[in-house]
């Protein structure tokens, strides 16, 4: 299964959970849309407003630390992202992206790339084969290793909740 769409280049290293989902909203009721009209809003105000379905996040490393709220994973899949490539992750930030299933890239040399390149690839297609661990960016091929395993059986699920509901009416 093959994604296409706009690749967004945030070129920073740390991007925490507070940027990517302003704690301020975090013990609000909002709503789908209402969460994604939020996402990124203080590192890019104008993310929310011109994010489109399909979209692709590229970052720097440690994408996603600081505290567990899930939200900080949801708001962007509301928002319309379908996965983000990163140098590297935060590990609860990770695992909640699996429970949710959020494609989330590792994979330095892509990161290194688009970033060097932001100038001329922010906005331009990116495709990604994410079970053949294939990733292109400005045309140029990077690899990286997909999912396995439960992590893998739990995304093909469609998230933790899914894939729970599923073993509990198998067993």
């Amino acid at each position: 299964m093959e994604l296409e769409g706009r690749v967004w280049i945030l070129d920073d290293d740390d991007i925490n959970t507070d940027v990517i989902y302003p704690g301020k909203y975090t013990y609000e009721m909002l709503s789908n849309e209402d969460m994604a009209k939020h996402a990124l809003e203080d590192y890019d105000p104008n993310f929310a407003k011109t994010a489109e379905k399909g979209d692709m996040i590229v970052a720097g490393r440690n994408f996603g630390c600081g505290s567990s709220r899930e939200q900080a994973v949801s708001t962007i899949q509301f928002a319309g992202v379908v996965a983000v490539i990163a140098a590297s992750f935060s590990r609860l930030y990770y695992r909640n992206a699996i429970n949710q299933a959020l494609y989330c890239i590792e994979c330095p040399e892509a990161s290194e790339y688009a970033r060097t390149n932001k100038a001329t690839l922010h906005h331009k297609s990116v495709k990604l084969d994410p079970e053949k661990g294939k990733l292109w960016i400005g045309g140029k091929e990077f690899s990286f290793k997909p999912l396995a395993g439960q992590a893998s059986e739990i995304f093909k699920a469609g998230g933790l909740a899914e894939y729970t509901k599923k073993k509990l009416a198998s067993a």
